[in-house]
């Protein structure tokens, strides 16, 4: 359901994420290697490759080669100060975000429950899945699972997880959660549930409608 990504593009609005995680991991263990790097940020290793390349070329990071022909990283001050800025900027974009899902998944809940709906599957495991859980306790509209396909676990935020459509049973609506492909997961899901029954918290940007092709 949900659609894999193409681990040597970053998805858009993830390249600071990218950085600062880099950083940090340099920060950490300056003989951190670049196929460790890139397993612990979920990016493939020429991906990591060119991000390194490109804190050196800013001055973010000094390299030096080590015994046993190997290198290590270290972050110049202009990189433990570009580092302390993408941090914030981090923690600043996470509390907005916080805030603005809480309050749209408190209004779906809000518009289920009026609708005497009584029970919803979230469509994908993400942070956004894991705020609309955490509302749902203030509302008697039950949260009965989460939809992905692409996660190997059988639990997520406190739910069961399922990959199939058809295996979360009988449900009045779905919530899409899914922070990677939102408008593909949209688009499958009203291809068998009403349209009206699909909601979506509108930071996803998802049209719930079909574009009109000319000619």
């Amino acid at each position: 359901m949900i659609q894999k990504t193409d681990l040597n593009k970053p998805i858009a609005g993830d390249e600071a994420q990218i950085m600062l995680g880099l950083l940090h991991a340099l920060e950490a263990n300056s003989a951190v290697t670049q196929r460790s790097i890139a397993g612990e940020l979920g990016i493939a290793l020429g991906l990591a490759n060119a991000y390194l390349k490109r804190c050196v070329r800013k001055g973010l990071v000094k390299v030096q080669q080590v015994p046993s022909n190997r290198y290590a990283y270290y972050l110049t001050p202009k990189g433990f100060t570009e580092k302390s800025r993408l941090t914030a900027n981090y923690l600043s974009i996470s509390f907005n975000f916080f805030r603005g899902a809480r309050d749209q998944c408190m209004a779906l809940l809000d518009y289920s429950q009026a609708q005497g709906w009584r029970s919803i599957a979230l469509a994908g495991a993400s942070d956004l899945s894991e705020i609309a859980a955490l509302c749902a306790q203030a509302h008697v509209v039950d949260v009965v699972g989460v939809v992905d396909d692409q996660i190997n676990c059988a639990t997520f935020a406190g739910l069961p997880v399922v990959r199939r459509l058809k295996d979360v049973g009988a449900v009045s609506a779905f919530m899409v959660c899914d922070l990677r492909n939102p408008q593909g997961v949209f688009d499958i899901l009203v291809e068998s549930f009403p349209r009206d029954r699909v909601l979506a918290p509108s930071l996803l940007r998802i049209s719930r409608t079909r574009p009109v092709l000319a000619g």
